[in-house]
């Protein structure tokens, strides 16, 4: 499938006249909780050639391809890329911080993975993870039973809050880190674990018990998170001069 990935990733370059920067897995295949009938997210980054920045009218800065095979392909051009990341985009930071690369160019992934300290906004990000994580409670979990892909989407957004609360910093994008950290129980580890496994051998929409004391434990975490600049400072503004710089790089790099 890597190969077909490749592949798909060089006809889509070709046919757009655009150069990938950065290719990677997304969702559940990144994250570490695939399920034998998972789709394949790729995400990927690209740059037009510089005559196309110059234009009076912007053009379209998105490309999305849906294939057989469950693959799923949506890139981002590098200016909306760089914008969105100024706003401390959460999704693309878990595309920075994927475990699963397709490809890269040059030292283009690690330049952004070093200014997400700069532009990470914990509040907001605080904010972003627990209205996921409620949302995914609320519209799954009935009569005590919930999906168990959506029950790992309940759960990551609640101990990625956890995360900054602890540190005030992005949290990693693969949920055995978020698992390993010290705040969460022996307990809590130990029933995750047993999901993993139960998760990794079954279809995404194999419901799983969770017991109303569990659900209104959790929920009573996810509201707390609701006084996010009672828990973490709020950033400094930073300056855009260096994405800036990242800019003019890309684009006029052959």
């Amino acid at each position: 499938m890597r190969d077909r990935i490749l592949r798909e990733l060089s006809r889509i370059e070709g046919q757009q006249n655009v150069r990938g920067l950065l290719a990677i897995e997304s969702g559940s295949r990144a994250w570490g909780f695939a399920s034998p009938d998972s789709d394949y997210d790729v995400r990927f980054i690209y740059v037009h050639e510089r005559d196309w920045y110059l234009s009076v009218f912007e053009g379209h800065d998105v490309i999305e391809e849906m294939l057989p095979d469950r693959l799923d392909f949506s890139g981002w051009d590098l200016r909306k890329t760089l914008r969105l990341f100024s706003k401390c985009n959460l999704a693309l930071n878990e595309w920075i911080g994927s475990p699963v690369i397709y490809s890269e160019a040059g030292a283009f992934r690690s330049q952004l993975s070093q200014l997400i300290p700069q532009y990470f906004n914990p509040i907001a990000a605080i904010h972003h993870y627990r209205s996921m994580g409620e949302r995914a409670l609320k519209e799954n979990l009935v009569d005590d039973r919930i999906g168990i892909k959506r029950l790992f989407y309940v759960l990551r957004p609640l101990l990625a809050c956890r995360w900054i609360q602890a540190t005030s910093a992005q949290p990693p994008t693969e949920f055995t880190k978020l698992v390993k950290a010290a705040w969460v129980t022996t307990e809590e580890k130990d029933w995750i674990a047993a999901l993993l496994d139960q998760k990794g051998n079954t279809v995404e929409a194999q419901p799983v018990i969770l017991d109303r004391f569990s659900a209104e434990r959790i929920q009573s975490e996810l509201d707390r998170y609701k006084s996010a600049a009672e828990l973490v400072k709020a950033p400094a503004r930073p300056d855009a001069a260096e994405l800036d710089r990242i800019f003019r790089l890309w684009v006029d790099r052959k």
